[in-house]
């Protein structure tokens, strides 16, 4: 027996589509740093952390508990998928366009879809499945309308940014799991922590710059760990709130973003065909967030 959610909440939506904005900083952010694609990624954890700790000593509604207390299996698992997601998307950043690397990335929502049916008894209905669809032929004709699509270097970097969706999906699966015991702070915390050490050691082990050199590269640094917290956090908490899939699938607002950005700053010029793209991408969260996500009886993870 099948019982319907809730229609999610405004607030959630709102909080969830700002925070995927922020997040669409990410890939500018990493292009312009100088130190190494994993060491951007350790900087980004570590220059997070303090804040994060301070976030957790406000009682959190969901738990209960001040404090960063001890992490939970889930929060492991995620701190685990978050190093493999940064390191495999940092590098993509670097080999290939900022679009390209953002949009094959976010193709999450397939991988996040069908897991979370499976261990959050979550069953998308056919109006959110024709969104997903949706937004997988707008982020194909984001990513191969690129211009210079194809080159050899170009296509290395879009296989990896490829596998993040991989990762980045096992990531929301474990956030999401970890949100049903723990609040949204905390979980970020210690995510965060446990996978901050294996980025700093991936990037001296690859001979990386591991520090920055100069005052615009910390400054860069600090504004990667600021959109962590705010952008990952913002996410985090509306996983506590909303189905996984419906979340994954408003995330794909940041290849939009990234574009925009990266047209401004790095003048990667948007063709037709991605402009097409985002304009489907962006209908399809729309549509997304309209449609309804049914949970099945019983409570997972299974």
């Amino acid at each position: 027996m099948m019982q319907a959610t809730a229609r999610p909440g405004a607030v959630a939506m709102i909080v969830l589509a700002l925070s995927a904005c922020v997040i669409g900083l990410a890939p500018v952010l990493v292009r312009l740093a100088d130190v190494g694609p994993a060491a951007a990624g350790f900087w980004r954890f570590a220059l997070a952390l303090p804040l994060l700790l301070v976030l957790t000593w406000r009682r959190a509604p969901e738990d209960g508990q001040a404090g960063p207390g001890l992490p939970g299996r889930w929060m492991v698992v995620a701190g685990l998928f978050f190093v493999a997601d940064l390191a495999f998307w940092h590098y993509s950043i670097r080999m290939t366009s900022v679009v390209n690397a953002t949009v094959l990335c976010n193709l999450t929502p397939v991988v996040v879809t069908l897991f979370a049916w499976v261990m959050f008894r979550e069953r998308p209905g056919a109006s959110f499945m024709a969104a997903l669809a949706l937004a997988i032929l707008g982020a194909c004709m984001m990513a191969f309308g690129a211009q210079g699509a194809g080159e050899p270097g170009q296509l290395a970097g879009d296989l990896l940014a490829l596998s993040v969706a991989l990762w980045y999906g096992g990531y929301f699966l474990a956030v999401k799991a970890a949100r049903r015991h723990a609040g949204a702070m905390r979980v970020m915390f210690w995510a965060t922590a446990i996978g901050a050490p294996p980025l700093l050691l991936i990037g001296a082990l690859l001979g990386e710059a591991l520090i920055p050199l100069t005052l615009a590269g910390w400054l860069v640094a600090a504004g990667l760990g600021l959109m962590h917290v705010v952008g990952q956090g913002g996410v985090a908490w509306a996983l506590g709130r909303l189905p996984a899939a419906a979340v994954s699938m408003v995330v794909l607002v940041q290849p939009v973003v990234a574009a925009a950005l990266s047209w401004w700053l790095f003048a990667e010029a948007m063709t037709v065909l991605q402009g097409a793209g985002a304009v489907l991408v962006l209908a399809a969260v729309v549509m997304a967030q309209r449609a309804p996500v049914r949970r099945l009886a019983g409570e997972g993870p299974a």
